[in-house]
């Protein structure tokens, strides 16, 4: 496993510590979890973005899939707004 050395500056750090007391989690838990979810989030823009030029591009199956990634996407954005 990789280890990563960062500086935060007070008022992030603070907030990263106030997030992690609510969970009930270390700070460094938290950060890993926070840290995963962007990527998974990055990945999945990148995903839809390519879909979409598929889409525009004309490619048949574009669609459907499309529509199928729209659904659980908006399930969690719906979730992490709520």
């Amino acid at each position: 496993m990789a280890r990563l050395s960062l500086t935060l500056d007070r008022n992030t750090y603070a907030e990263l510590e106030r997030h992690a007391k609510q969970l009930g989690k270390p700070c460094a838990r938290v950060v890993k979890e926070i840290l995963s979810e962007g990527l998974a989030r990055r990945t999945a823009a990148e995903r839809h973005k390519k879909l979409a030029a598929d889409y525009r591009a004309g490619r048949a199956d574009a669609r459907a899939v499309l529509k199928d990634l729209e659904s659980p996407q908006r399930e969690l954005m719906d979730d992490e707004e709520g």
